[in-house]
């Protein structure tokens, strides 16, 4: 801190980097512990505790495929209307073939629909360019506790660790990598249709940009 900083009252000493903070878990309000464990079963997500406490509490935690966060319900914890949890998030990389993987195992999801941009009213169908963020489909557990499907291929900017890239699941690598080839096959098109040699670099350079949200190589 020079002499001016000292007299402006300024600390310039470099800002510590904040405490990590990760959403680990959220709560579920079910009325039927039994019936709600059966149907998230039925979903396919893992089954990480089914633990009692006495004759008064009960937790039940499943976490979905590839996710971070894991969800939780039973009795006698905080309380809230069963049904009432809205807007749950699950981000998808090909809504398409999540919403038909779900309706496999017997869940009854809404047909896809499309937002022309934040707040917009909802129309038919998944986003006509496909474009991230913009498709969902919906569906409910028995209790109507309401989940979103969202289909996210490229993060805006900022939204992740710019220095880090990361995949949840083989299936989210396995997307990025079919848009990448996608791409790919555009450029070569465009450099007269030779084949690429340093297609490993141009694939990886895309898919990190992709999911950096940074301009895309061309």
């Amino acid at each position: 801190m020079n002499q001016l900083d000292t007299m402006m009252g300024r600390d310039t000493a470099p800002a510590a980097r904040a405490t990590d903070m990760k959403l680990e878990v959220v709560a579920i309000p079910v009325a039927d512990v039994d019936l709600a464990k059966r149907f998230y079963g039925d979903l396919g997500w893992r089954l990480d505790a089914d633990f009692v406490v006495g004759d008064e509490f009960r937790g039940v935690q499943f976490t979905p495929p590839g996710s971070p966060c894991s969800i939780q319900f039973g009795t006698g914890g905080p309380s809230a209307v069963p049904g009432s949890a809205r807007g749950l998030y699950l981000v998808v990389s090909d809504i398409q073939l999540a919403r038909a993987e779900l309706i496999n195992r017997g869940i009854d999801v809404s047909e896809l629909f499309h937002r022309a941009g934040p707040g917009q009213p909802p129309l038919s169908g998944p986003d006509p360019a496909r474009r991230s963020y913009f498709s969902y489909a919906t569906f409910s557990d028995p209790d109507g506790n309401e989940w979103l499907l969202q289909e996210v291929t490229t993060r805006f900017p900022g939204r992740i660790d710019a220095n880090a890239t990361s995949f949840a699941s083989v299936s989210d690598l396995a997307s990025a990598m079919r848009r990448a080839s996608v791409a790919h096959g555009e450029h070569e098109m465009r450099a007269g249709g030779q084949r690429d040699e340093n297609w490993p670099d141009w694939y990886a350079e895309y898919m990190v940009a992709e999911q950096a949200g940074k301009e895309l190589p061309s």
